[in-house]
Parts: C-alpha cells; sequence; structure tokens
C-alpha cells in the first residue's frame, strides 16, 4: 500500500513537471521553428510540428531589409547600462540601510518599499514632464533612468538578506586592519553577497530589456527605438509578415538564454536565499 502510494506520488510530481515544461518550452520551440519556415507553410491552416523546409530567408531580410540590428544595439546600450548602474547604486545603498546606523534610516526603507505601492504607468506623466525639461526626450539615457528608477528599489529589497546575514565580525576585522568603509563594501561585503549581486543584475537587465510602455513613449525616433517597440512596428495594419516576426523573436531571445546559461545558477540561489535569509 505504501509502495503504491509512493509511486502514485512520483508519477504525479513527474507527470506535473513534465507538463510544465511543456507549457514553457513549447512557445519558444514554435517560435524557433517558425522563423525557419517559409511564408506559406507558416500561414498554412494545418500547422507542422516539424519544418517542411529550412530557410534563413527571414533572418536575412530582419538584418539586412529592416532596423532590427539598430534596435538590438539601442536595447543592449540601455540593458548593460541599467544594470551596471542598479548594481552600483543598489549595493551602495543596501549597505547603508542595513550595515549602518544613522537617523531616518528605517524611514527612507519603508519610502523604498512604497515606491511598489503605486503602479508604474501612473509615473508616465510626471516623468514625461521630468525629462522634457532635461531635454532627454527621444535619448536613451531617458530609458536607462527609468529602468534604474524601477529596478533599484527591489534590488535593494533583495539585497537586504545578504548583507544582513555577513557576520559583523568580519567588518570589525577590516577595520582592524585599517579599511575604511568603501574597502569594506567593496572587499569584504561584495564578494560574500555574489549571488545577490549576480541576482539583482540579471533583474535589472530583464526588466530593462523587455520594456515597452516607456521605452514607446519616451522615444520618438527609429534611429533610438529598442527592441520590444521595434518589433511592434513589424506588426502592420493590414498584414504581419509572421517569418520577420518570429525571426525578430528568436534573435531577441538569445541574450536572455545566454545569460541565464552563464549566471542562472547565482540567479537561483540569489532569490532563494533572499527568501530564507
Amino acid at each position: 500500500m505504501l509502495a503504491s502510494r509512493r509511486f502514485w506520488r512520483s508519477f504525479g510530481i513527474g507527470s506535473s513537471v513534465v507538463l510544465l515544461l511543456f507549457v514553457v518550452i513549447s512557445p519558444f520551440y514554435w517560435i524557433f521553428t517558425g522563423s525557419v519556415k517559409t511564408p506559406p507553410e507558416i500561414i498554412s491552416r494545418a500547422p507542422t510540428l516539424f519544418p517542411r523546409t529550412f530557410t534563413l530567408q527571414h533572418y536575412v531580410k530582419l538584418f539586412a531589409s529592416s532596423d532590427f540590428p539598430t534596435y538590438l544595439l539601442n536595447s543592449t546600450l540601455v540593458a548593460l547600462l541599467t544594470m551596471a548602474i542598479t548594481v552600483v547604486i543598489a549595493s551602495l545603498a543596501a549597505y547603508s540601510l542595513y550595515r549602518l546606523r544613522y537617523p531616518g534610516r528605517n524611514f527612507i526603507f519603508r519610502i523604498i518599499l512604497l515606491t511598489y505601492a503605486f503602479p508604474a504607468i501612473l509615473l508616465l506623466i510626471p516623468v514625461y514632464g521630468m525629462l522634457t525639461r532635461l531635454h532627454l526626450i527621444d535619448t536613451l539615457w531617458a530609458l536607462v533612468i527609468v529602468n534604474v528608477t524601477f529596478a533599484s528599489p527591489f534590488a535593494v529589497w533583495m539585497l537586504q538578506a545578504f548583507f544582513r546575514g555577513i557576520p559583523k565580525e568580519l567588518e570589525d576585522a577590516a577595520a582592524l586592519d585599517g579599511a575604511g568603509r568603501l574597502q569594506t563594501m567593496l572587499r569584504v561585503m561584495l564578494p560574500l553577497a555574489a549571488p545577490g549581486i549576480a541576482s539583482i543584475a540579471i533583474y535589472a537587465y530583464l526588466s530593462s530589456w523587455t520594456e515597452y510602455v516607456f521605452a514607446s513613449i519616451l522615444i520618438i525616433s527609429d534611429v533610438h527605438r529598442t527592441v520590444p517597440v521595434g518589433l511592434a512596428g513589424i506588426l502592420g495594419q493590414y498584414q504581419v509578415d509572421w517569418g520577420l516576426l518570429l525571426a525578430g523573436a528568436t534573435v531577441t531571445t538569445l541574450p536572455v538564454l545566454l545569460l541565464f546559461g552563464l549566471v542562472g545558477r547565482n540567479f537561483v540561489e540569489g532569490l532563494m536565499g533572499g527568501a530564507v535569509k
């Protein structure tokens, strides 16, 4: 009886995992296989699980006859700048909030958490007005500022578990060796909080890479568009080039998959560490 229960429990867990993998992987498989099909096969009423033909014409058109390379370069620059600036700001802020003692520290922490009580779309008009006065509309820096603004609070909150979990004695030992606050943070705290740093870096990169609303409003010219806005422009009013769209979607997912392949383990460890510590 007990063996039967274990069998059905294992069978249920295994079936759930397989179903989850199918739900997660099948869209990516459909996008990739569709990008190498000919246009008649893509729009055929009878869908094909495996491509009957193999063609790279959509990728050639994507990079040779469209502005997608410009969109890709813009998204990469915005995402990398957002990631770097967010890591620096969040590390300094988290170290200040969770390792130092000064008046108003708890109030600042509550203000940071309060930023997530309001939908980001409510700030669209104030942010647009502020960036207009700074003459940053239709620039990549406008997107970097917006993305850092929305990514930093969560990044600071995520780092709290890692900084609070580092023994105070390590800082005291560094101080006895003559290290200042900045040296202690750079040489002691940040290496020990590496999984958390990797987590916020990935989070900042992904949130910037996929951001659409502010990018569609703050950017006017085609030369400064990012990938999400550029892909949306492929959707014509009367017809859609599905091959071109699927090729663009495939290329767009590659940096994300590559990033997770390199540091995805640290991202999972960071999320688990932030939830447990």
